[in-house]
């Protein structure tokens, strides 16, 4: 099997990189079959996008913190746990987000996008869902959009709901909201085309973050699931993504 290992700049994950390239080699990037990622969840996160062109399945051994979206990290056998692992599809979330000069971001979201205010004054967003204004003026430090993958980190911290993979939902979820003070956040089908607008954004200016990307001071900001792109991560048989929110749904 042609792999491809990438690696992070803490010491494990460099440590188990030298180890795995001398055991099973170093393929190019042009001709793998299988990307390896040896490190946490932020780098099998920036693999996926730097790669979602290429069309590699992604199978990450976690040498990083948390690891929610790899898997246990062992030398032998590697060919045939990537053989025997499932795939999971996963579509992003295509951002826009723009500024009143015109200048304009364009990018996806695997976990989520969040707007969050970028100064000690709270955060005015107008939401609309598929173009019918929902909420005129949410007051608040900021908004997430989840997808099930990144259901269970910012968004639940922010009281979020933690979404089962495969149910076609996503999260919106505001962060310390203030007014108004019933609302606690919606879910919603992934068809959805959500709408923000910033309300007063010179004064109160707010950053669009889409994974790691930032954008800021950003007036307007589009989000919904683009289907036309299908990344494949790969997961020990024993060690779904399905199985992993489960236990976080029940996690006492």
């Amino acid at each position: 099997m042609r792999i491809h290992f990438v690696c992070s700049f803490n010491a494990r994950s460099k440590s188990a990189f030298r180890h795995m390239v001398k055991q099973y080699g170093q393929s190019e990037l042009a001709e793998a079959e299988c990307i390896v990622v040896l490190s946490g969840d932020g780098t099998v996160l920036r693999t996926l996008h730097d790669t979602f062109d290429k069309k590699i399945p992604v199978y990450g051994m976690n040498r990083g913190g948390i690891g929610f979206l790899t898997n246990n990290y062992f030398k032998d056998n590697l060919e045939e746990r990537i053989r025997q692992a499932t795939q999971l599809k996963i579509h992003p979330l295509r951002v826009i987000a723009s500024r009143d000069s015109g200048e304009s971001f364009n990018t996806i979201a695997i976990n989520e996008l969040y707007l969050l205010r970028e100064t000690h004054q709270s955060a005015k967003i107008k939401v609309r869902v598929n173009g019918v204004l929902r909420i005129k003026e949410l007051i608040c430090d900021g908004l997430i959009t989840a997808t099930p993958t990144g259901s269970t980190a910012y968004n639940y911290s922010a009281d979020g709901p933690i979404i089962p993979v495969g149910t076609g939902l996503v999260a919106l979820t505001p962060i310390s909201p203030f007014r108004p003070r019933c609302w606690r956040g919606a879910l919603l089908n992934t068809d959805t085309m959500l709408d923000f607008e910033v309300i007063d954004h010179l004064r109160r200016p707010v950053c669009a973050v889409a994974d790691y990307a930032e954008f800021r001071q950003v007036s307007k900001v589009s989000v919904f699931e683009d289907k036309s792109i299908a990344l494949t991560l790969l997961l020990d048989a024993n060690n779904t993504l399905e199985k992993k929110i489960l236990d976080e749904q029940f996690a006492v």
